[in-house]
């Protein structure tokens, strides 16, 4: 099925799908960058397993305004939080809906991991599940180094990433939107990680670290590669979740 849309705190376009039962249990993704936004899927997969899907674009990318980074990621999906239980309209049948919060789980992949890390001290967020996480701006990956990245999303994404420079710099000096910077305001016991040590596009040895200090549980695969947000739904990692989303 084809995902809905929807706006939320007015800037942020966000995909969504609710289940076909009523059900107060929530998922929301938050992907990887850059990417195109395209998780139709995973977004059904979880669906059909009883959860409203949501899967927002950050402010300053894609069909959403604003300008990309000038607010940590977290912050966007803190605000996509705020307004499920007050309401969103859907915009293909102007429907209004109201979801209270009884099971809130956060997704991230890659860059989007640390918008649901930070987020995890959040009383309404009962688990947080990441993918290949970004855990430490400040040791940079063998292959998509900062610089670099900025360049390729620029070229190859246009105007789909409407980036804050100054904010993108901040992200090197580990500052701005780094969980291993801020594991006094995560909670720990909420966080699984799956990782692989062959990822080339996310150093995997900063997540072994956050482990130890936050008490978060880790998948450490030895291969793999890097694990995009579509890994949510293959059952390899499905079956881990489900046990740890209980």
């Amino acid at each position: 099925m084809k995902p809905f849309r929807t706006r939320f705190a007015k800037d942020i376009v966000c995909e969504f799908l609710p289940p076909k039962k009523p059900s107060n249990k929530v998922i929301i993704i938050s992907s990887g960058v850059p990417s195109v936004p395209k998780l139709s899927d995973t977004i059904n997969f979880y669906s059909n397993k009883g959860f409203w899907v949501f899967h927002p674009r950050y402010r300053g990318t894609w069909e959403s305004d604003g300008s990309f980074l000038k607010k940590s990621l977290d912050l966007d999906i803190q605000d996509v939080i705020n307004q499920l239980p007050k309401g969103f309209i859907c915009l293909e049948n102007n429907k209004k809906y109201f979801i209270k919060l009884g099971k809130l789980y956060l997704f991230g992949c890659s860059f989007g991991g640390p918008a649901a890390i930070l987020n995890s001290k959040d009383k309404r967020v009962l688990k947080v599940v990441t993918l290949s996480p970004v855990i430490d701006w400040s040791s940079e990956s063998k292959d998509e180094p900062l610089d670099k990245s900025f360049k390729y999303a620029k070229l190859a994404y246009g105007n789909a990433y409407r980036i804050d420079t100054k904010k993108w710099n901040e992200l090197k000096l580990g500052k701005f939107y780094n969980p291993i910077n801020n594991v006094d305001k995560v909670s720990g016991k909420k966080i699984m990680i799956f990782h692989a040590k062959d990822d080339r596009s996310v150093n995997w040895k900063p997540a072994v670290e956050f482990c130890k200090k936050t008490g978060s549980e880790l998948v450490l695969l030895n291969k793999g590669g890097h694990f995009g947000s579509s890994y949510f739904s293959k059952l390899k990692f499905y079956n881990k979740i489900k046990k740890f989303i209980k």
